[in-house]
């Protein structure tokens, strides 16, 4: 349900109705703040389009000369020469406009500005997660955890020299401490830092979406 909701969440308004079904996950996503970010745009004419410009979009038709891509605009664009699979998401950089407008496939990893998250949900023990994909750097956090404070130089520094982070939060019924126990192994061992980023909480638990608003709030600062 929660990779549900945050892969809605994540998808431009525009092509919700494209790629997702109607589903009881998603009876109240009414609710759902949108996140405004740069790949969820707000203009919806062609008009109002630039070359270059990168859009998300969602293949609609095959035609001869390609495929037909929905961008969010009255009109669809085309993706010249590619026979791509229907309903499925893609990236795309536009590529030329006027009475036929038509775009280029893109990758995310050229696009400067934040371009959104993925999820992607895994059924590995968290401890053996750590070790079958390649991070960079490993932070867990944890009420019992060393005080921020008297890591944050070095944590800085390896944040910085580091592209990949896994940044880890416990569940509501257990910390990652007893997470990880269940496994025979010791958090320090799969972690290269424990840390408490919410001093002096003062209440027993701490919601993960909480924590999580409160340590990336403090990561930003690297």
């Amino acid at each position: 349900m929660i990779a549900t909701i945050l892969s809605y969440m994540e998808t431009p308004q525009y092509l919700r109705k494209r790629l997702f079904a109607i589903k009881p996950e998603l009876q109240y996503a009414g609710v759902l703040p949108p996140l405004r970010t740069t790949h969820h745009p707000t203009a919806d004419k062609t008009e109002d389009l630039t070359v270059g410009e990168h859009r998300e979009g969602a293949t609609v038709a095959r035609v001869r000369e390609g495929t037909l891509v929905d961008i969010g605009v009255e009109q669809p664009l085309l993706i010249e020469g590619k026979k791509l699979p229907l309903n499925k998401r893609v990236t795309v950089r536009v590529a030329r406009l006027g009475r036929n407008p038509s775009a280029v496939l893109a990758k995310r990893e050229e696009i400067e500005q934040y371009w959104g998250y993925k999820v992607t949900v895994v059924d590995v023990p968290f401890g053996q997660f750590t070790k079958t994909r390649r991070f960079d750097l490993v932070i867990a956090t944890s009420r019992k955890g060393t005080a921020l404070s008297t890591v944050k130089d070095e944590l800085e520094r390896r944040w910085k020299a580091s592209r990949n982070v896994l940044v880890a939060f416990g569940a509501p019924t257990q910390g990652l401490y007893e997470i990880v126990a269940q496994e025979k192994l010791k958090l320090e061992d799969v972690a290269d830092f424990v840390v408490n980023t919410i001093h002096d909480q003062g209440t027993e638990t701490v919601r993960t979406e909480e924590a999580l608003y409160a340590t990336l709030t403090i990561l930003n600062l690297f």
